[in-house]
């Protein structure tokens, strides 16, 4: 009998944790301003509308990354309120383009186990993305390896706004007394409710601000700041990100860092 060959396993490097990494230190939750996509097609001498196509690529690079490199959440900054005042013409091409990639990804993203959420107000989005929207929520609300928060419409201003009307709301109506309002209750009233806040911000095209993102959430989140552009995010500018973050130390305001848990 012939002995049984039993082959060594390949080792994907767009999929390998990088050995100099802790995977015990990743963020348990990474938010991204998915900056640069129009400069990217303008260096090119394409319509900015190359830049949005090639910017969805380097989103599915990411959470495919997160799913193998063990990062569980992941919320994106897709469309602000503010860019309802881009070109009508880019405007509905973005529109489109969320419907397109959520027909034709959906089903990869299920069976990746990917839960996916739309934060925003969604009711200002034309009525048939509301509907795709809808039913990949829903199709997805069980999956667990990676929860990916999608922020469409929003704005983080306003998000706060809204939770200080359901507060106040409450008040008036008998149901709060305003010296029970604290941070874990009105956080409990936040989009991204039911996740933690954000531990590593990422920021492409080397932009040196938040832009009305998560105005709450990234009050103690570590924010590391590339040059790369988005649709050029890959791997490497991830494995960056992550070695920059493991270098931190996480002092929450004190003189020295908590003790790791056990």
């Amino acid at each position: 009998m012939q002995p049984v060959k039993t082959q060594a396993k390949e080792t994907n490097p767009l999929i390998a944790l990088p050995g100099d990494l802790d995977p015990q230190r990743l963020p348990q939750h990474l938010a991204v301003i998915m900056d640069g996509n129009g400069r990217w097609a303008q260096q090119r001498h394409l319509p900015r509308v190359r830049g949005h196509q090639k910017g969805v690529q380097a989103l599915k690079r990411l959470l495919q990354l997160c799913g193998h490199w063990g990062i569980p959440a992941l919320t994106t900054y897709a469309f602000s309120t503010e860019n309802w005042q881009r070109p009508e013409e880019e405007v509905s091409f973005l529109m489109t383009l969320f419907e397109q990639v959520l027909k034709q990804e959906l089903d990869a993203l299920d069976e990746a186990q990917v839960r996916l959420r739309f934060l925003g107000e969604l009711d200002g989005l034309p009525l048939v993305l509301q509907e795709h929207i809808a039913e990949a929520t829903h199709r997805t609300a069980h999956n667990n390896r990676v929860r990916l928060n999608v922020c469409t419409n929003y704005g983080g201003r306003r998000e706060l706004v809204q939770v200080a009307r359901r507060l106040a709301q409450d008040v008036r109506q008998g149901l709060l007394d305003p010296d029970d309002i604290n941070e874990t209750r009105f956080a409990k009233l936040l989009l991204t409710a039911g996740d933690p806040d954000p531990d590593l911000l990422i920021r492409t095209s080397g932009e040196f601000r938040i832009s009305n993102f998560l105005l709450w959430q990234l009050a103690y989140a570590e924010i590391h700041i590339t040059h790369v552009l988005w649709p050029d995010f890959d791997q490497v500018a991830l494995a960056t990100a992550l070695r920059d973050f493991q270098q931190r130390q996480r002092r929450y305001g004190t003189l020295q860092a908590p003790p790791a848990e056990p």
